[in-house]
C-alpha cells in the first residue's frame, strides 16, 4: 500500500480534518514525511546502494534510464491533471483495489527469472509501473513489482529490482519537492509539527527496514493484495460520492 495512500485514507476513516487543510499546505507535509522515508531507505538499503554504484556500468544505467523515463515525462506533462482527476478519498480507495488486483493476478505467473536477467524491456515495463504510481493511492511498491512478476521475474529477485528502480525516484522527487518548498518558505509555527512527521517518517521506516527480508522470502503476494484490496474497499465504502 502507498505512503500517499495511506496519508490520504486514514485520516478519513478516522474523521479527522486533514482533507479540509490546503492543499499546499497538505503537499508540504508529505514532502517532509517523504523526506524522512527517503533518509532512512538510504540507511536501511546502504549495502544494495553501494553494489548498485560498484556495477554502475553501461548495461545498468541504460536499465535505470529507462525506469526512470516514464515516470519523469509523466510527472512533467500530467501529474497535476491526475492529481485533480484521481485524488480524491474515493479515487485513492478505488486504485487501492485495482492496485491489489492487478498484484494479485501478476503473482499468478510462472516464477521464471532471476535479477540478473533483466534487460531493456524489463527496464521499461518497471518505469510504465512506476508512472503509474503517480496515480494517488497506487503503491510505486506495488506497481513495480506487479510490473516485475508480469515479466516473469522471482519474487526475490523482483522485489529487488523494484527497490533499484524505486529509491533513485523517490530520491529525487524528494529533493524536487524540497526544494519548491524551500522556495516558498514555512511558517514558523509549522516547522515543529513537520519536522516531527519527517522524524516519524524516518523512524518507521527504519524500524520496518526488517520486512523487506519477509517481502524477499514471502511464498506469495496474495496477502499484500488481500490488504489492499480490504483497505481500500472500507475506504470505497466509508467515502462513496
Amino acid at each position: 500500500m502507498s505512503s500517499s495512500g495511506h496519508t490520504a485514507l486514514l485520516p478519513q476513516l478516522l474523521g479527522w480534518s486533514y482533507s479540509e487543510l490546503d492543499d499546499e499546505l497538505r503537499k508540504s507535509f508529505e514532502v517532509a514525511l517523504h523526506f524522512g522515508t527517503a533518509a532512512a531507505l538510504l540507511i536501511a538499503l546502504r549495502h544494495e546502494v553501494r553494489e548498485v554504484m560498484h556495477d554502475l556500468g553501461a548495461r545498468r544505467v541504460i536499465r535505470h534510464a529507462l525506469e526512470i523515463l516514464p515516470p519523469a515525462v509523466t510527472a512533467k506533462f500530467w501529474e497535476r491533471a491526475i492529481e485533480q482527476r484521481a485524488g480524491t478519498a474515493f479515487g485513492v480507495a478505488m486504485s487501492q483495489i485495482g492496485g491489489g488486483l492487478a498484484l494479485a493476478a501478476a503473482d499468478r505467473r510462472p516464477a521464471l527469472r532471476v535479477h540478473g536477467d533483466a534487460g531493456v524491456v524489463d527496464a521499461l515495463v518497471i518505469g510504465v509501473g512506476q508512472a503509474a504510481a503517480l496515480i494517488p493511492g497506487v503503491s510505486r511498491n506495488g506497481a513495480t513489482l506487479t510490473a516485475a512478476r508480469l515479466r516473469r521475474f522471482e519474487r526475490r529477485s523482483a522485489n529487488r529490482l523494484s527497490r533499484h528502480a524505486a529509491l533513485p525516484i523517490i530520491v529525487a522527487a524528494t529533493g524536487l519537492k524540497g526544494a519548491r518548498l524551500a522556495r516558498r518558505g514555512l511558517p514558523r509555527e509549522l516547522r515543529l509539527p513537520f519536522a516531527v512527521g519527517a522524524a516519524a517518517a524516518f523512524a518507521s521506516t527504519l524500524a520496518s527496514a526488517r520486512l523487506v527480508d519477509v517481502v524477499d522470502s514471502a511464498p506469495s503476494y496474495a496477502p499484500f493484495a488481500a490488504y489492499r484490496v480490504a483497505l481500500g474497499a472500507i475506504a470505497a465504502w466509508r467515502t462513496s460520492p
